[in-house]
């Protein structure tokens, strides 16, 4: 059979990745995409070097993000002004951490939250997509921040 020696040279090759480099594009990934959805909540700080935007202002919330969280994301049991500043300041923290691999499970398993709490309450149709993050988090809460991380640094 042709699958099997074609199983074996597959699984060779890809297990020659270095877990340090997955687990630096996971972290890089779903920071990216919290980091992103929180700048688009705040005015007065912009950071993306990859289109260029720099603002180094006092970051404050738009009023479409209240508007946001009290017509549309609408979370039960907390009220919308709060939930807007947590979920912002959350989107801005946590894609740090996680990035510059401090604290990486934590920080991950925070995402992991939010992405619930997104799933159930916010947009549930949007299943694919939290499936995607989910299992992000869960690799890096499972690994960890893997060799090129604060955390492993801290634990030589």
């Amino acid at each position: 059979m042709m699958l099997i020696p074609l199983q074996r040279t597959t699984e060779r090759v890809f297990s020659a990745i270095p877990e340090s480099l997955i687990l630096l594009l996971a972290r890089f990934a779903l920071a990216a995409v919290f980091w992103m959805s929180g700048q688009t909540k705040i005015e007065g700080f912009a950071l993306n070097p990859f289109s260029g935007t720099y603002e180094f202002g006092w970051p404050s919330l738009k009023e479409s993000t209240f508007f946001l969280f009290e017509y549309e994301y609408a979370l039960p049991l907390i009220p919308a002004n709060i939930a807007a500043y947590m979920a912002t300041t959350a989107e801005h923290i946590l894609p740090i951490l996680l990035l510059t691999g401090l604290l990486t499970r934590l920080s991950a398993f925070g995402i992991l939250m939010m992405t619930l709490v997104i799933q159930l309450f916010v947009y549930p149709s949007a299943y694919a997509t939290h499936a995607t993050w989910g299992a992000l988090a869960l690799l890096l809460m499972y690994r960890g921040g893997g060799a090129v991380s604060i955390d492993q640094q801290l634990l030589k």
